[in-house]
């Protein structure tokens, strides 16, 4: 067992190296699903991918619209797909619509299923159809949590339901004018189980305010109460990383 770290000089190398790992993967005969992921962390990442494929050649990005399906790690419960605030809008406008995407091939939990749960049992069960997932994007959250997996959080816990942590909500407030109670409460999320199952993964952090719980995940043994220290478990884990997140 070993985590690969790459260290960058700042989080705009961090975005354009990550974006080089996804078009390779897309660009694969070969592959399965992309697994994908929202916040702030993302957005250079994202705004890299747009660029870098629109410097390949019509055919390679013909073959890349044409073949590409991704499965978002968790939406909030209680949103629609078209509300600004949702996982789904945010996907829609920083790759569904400027690659040219069908809405279908970028999936996500229904925020505004009747019954959570048991969208994110069929959440779960469309994923494995598809045959899992290859190249998996993760950032990591304040309290250690990948997805929406919070503390504490076995390495086997399943696509589910969940409660959010007032940490979580405080951080995730700035899509909800500041304000940490219009956070919705519960959100699906893929479990650690189908995040394990992926191919590779690369943890993605950036900025200062993530080096104490990168370091943690790097030096902690594998526990509950630190979710993202459960791929130190898996055999193709890359972390990519900024000078800010590793000065901790």
């Amino acid at each position: 067992m070993s985590v690969e770290l790459l260290a960058l000089p700042d989080a705009q190398a961090v975005a354009t190296a990550v974006a080089e790992r996804v078009c390779q993967a897309q660009l694969a005969e070969l592959r399965k699903p992309l697994g994908l992921a929202t916040g702030r962390t993302m957005e250079p990442v994202y705004a890299a991918l747009r660029l870098q494929l629109g410097l390949l050649k019509p055919q390679e990005q013909q073959a890349i619209r044409d073949g590409w399906l991704s499965f978002n790690l968790d939406e909030y419960v209680g949103l629609a797909a078209d509300d600004p605030r949702s996982f789904a809008a945010f996907m829609a406008d920083q790759l569904q619509r400027p690659l040219g995407l069908r809405a279908d091939q970028v999936r996500l939990p229904d925020g505004l299923a009747a019954d959570p749960q048991a969208e994110a049992h069929r959440y779960a069960t469309a994923l494995a159809a598809a045959g899992g997932l290859g190249l998996q994007l993760l950032g990591l959250g304040g309290n250690g949590h990948v997805g929406f997996n919070e503390p504490p959080c076995a390495a086997q816990a399943p696509c589910r339901c969940l409660e959010l942590s007032p940490a979580t909500r405080a951080q995730n407030a700035g899509a909800f004018g500041g304000d940490a109670g219009a956070v919705p409460a519960r959100a699906i999320t893929l479990g650690l189980v189908e995040i394990l199952a992926a191919e590779r993964i690369l943890l993605v952090v950036t900025g200062a305010a993530k080096a104490g719980i990168l370091r943690r995940v790097l030096e902690e043994p594998p526990h509950d109460n630190l979710p993202a220290s459960w791929l130190k478990g898996h055999p193709a884990v890359t972390v990519i990383a900024d000078a800010a997140a590793l000065a901790g």
